[in-house]
């Protein structure tokens, strides 16, 4: 495989000679750190805070008919999504692929996407958010707000760079 032009690695940012020791180890039994009223589960394996801002990895596990989340894109992030176990829906700006094991939909910033779980089934996945941003707040405080209704969570949803096309009905 030839690789006709050579790719930069980014400028170093750790300036030392011997390395140090900084890594976080997170143990497969830890309890989610949340858990939403329709039974979804959510990791919280890297963050804003953990990563410096550099992503964010939540393994998100969805109930069974999970409504996940409507048509929207983000303006400062991309999202990837890795599905571990069970079957999950995914709207890649044109149409909605059913997503298994071991699939990936990597969706650049700006780029129209959801999710549904429609099965009976839970399903587990990875999701991906680079650079990172403050995912938590958006996942822990979105189904309080959107019981404050539809301004307050168009707000709320812009606050956290999540455009949702029923919140910006296309007009003439």
């Amino acid at each position: 495989m030839s690789h006709p032009h050579h790719l930069q690695y980014p400028e170093p940012r750790y300036r030392g000679d011997r390395g140090e020791v900084n890594a976080s180890f997170r143990s497969a039994d830890t309890p989610p750190d949340l858990v939403s009223p329709g039974g979804d589960a959510y990791r919280y394996l890297a963050t804003h805070g953990s990563t410096g801002g550099e992503y964010g990895l939540y393994q998100v596990d969805l109930a069974a008919g999970a409504a996940g989340a409507k048509t929207h894109f983000h303006k400062a992030m991309s999202e990837s999504f890795y599905v571990l176990s069970g079957e999950l829906e995914l709207f890649n700006g044109e149409k909605w692929v059913t997503g298994r094991a071991g699939d990936f939909l990597y969706v650049p910033v700006g780029g129209l996407h959801g999710f549904k779980n429609v099965t009976d089934e839970p399903m587990s996945m990875l999701m991906l958010f680079s650079p990172g941003a403050p995912r938590e707040e958006f996942f822990e405080g979105v189904a309080e707000v959107a019981r404050r209704g539809r301004a307050a969570l168009k707000e709320f949803r812009v606050r956290h760079d999540s455009y949702f096309e029923e919140d910006f009905p296309a007009g003439p």
